[in-house]
């Protein structure tokens, strides 16, 4: 018996049900790789940042999840190269799915037993969805705006229900405005740390001061 199509386990309808010593034997998520890219980018490299965010409380399948994640790869990289963006995957799929297996083979009448002790057995995992969490995001140039937007826009076709694509206003994957950024960083009050950046605060030794201030 194959699996079974994502539409029966769409909706939230029961309680999270994470993998734990009373819920073994889960099969493992299709979806392993959740950064991809140029991972390493300074922070100041990929200004630009895009959002896909759903629409609808609803569960996504891991097996969804690698789709989508596979097509928005493969379009970006084709149209303006594998190493231009940064791209994250915000959700995972810690939601276990259960089946009530049923026999379909001859002389199964006999062994079946119905809606008797219907509890199922693990079948796959999910992630539990609210409105407006972000499914993707994607840090890049300015100059790629719109490749990454179709990107996402063929990746929604791999998702049940709604989803918008959102353009940020934050510098890359950081907490920051992009002119509360810039004035930051042109005062010395940032400090590159990877995709984000650390705030260096006014408060300290003077000797980690200096330091700061040499290194700048």
């Amino acid at each position: 018996m194959g699996r079974r199509p994502a539409r029966c386990y769409r909706y939230q309808k029961n309680k999270a049900y994470p993998k734990s010593r009373f819920c073994r034997g889960v099969p493992d998520p299709k979806i392993r790789i959740y950064d991809l890219g140029r991972k390493k980018a300074n922070v100041d490299e990929f200004p630009l940042c895009v959002h896909l965010l759903c629409d609808e409380k609803q569960q996504i399948s891991s097996e969804a999840l690698e789709a989508g994640r596979i097509c928005a790869n493969k379009y970006i990289s084709k149209h303006s190269g594998k190493d231009s963006f940064h791209m994250r995957v915000r959700l995972h799929p810690f939601h276990v799915l259960r089946i009530n297996k049923m026999l379909s083979c001859a002389g199964a009448d006999r062994l079946q037993t119905g809606m008797r002790g219907a509890y199922g057995k693990p079948m796959g995992t999910a992630a539990r969805v609210d409105i407006g969490q972000v499914i993707f995001s994607i840090r890049t140039k300015d100059n790629n705006r719109a490749v990454v937007i179709e990107s996402l826009r063929r990746a929604k076709f791999k998702f049940a229900g709604r989803q918008k694509i959102v353009v940020s206003k934050k510098w890359g994957f950081t907490k920051l405005s992009r002119e509360d950024y810039i004035t930051a960083r042109s005062a010395g009050r940032l400090q590159p740390d990877g995709c984000h950046v650390k705030y260096l605060l006014e408060k300290g030794p003077l000797s980690a001061h200096f330091e700061r201030a040499l290194r700048a």
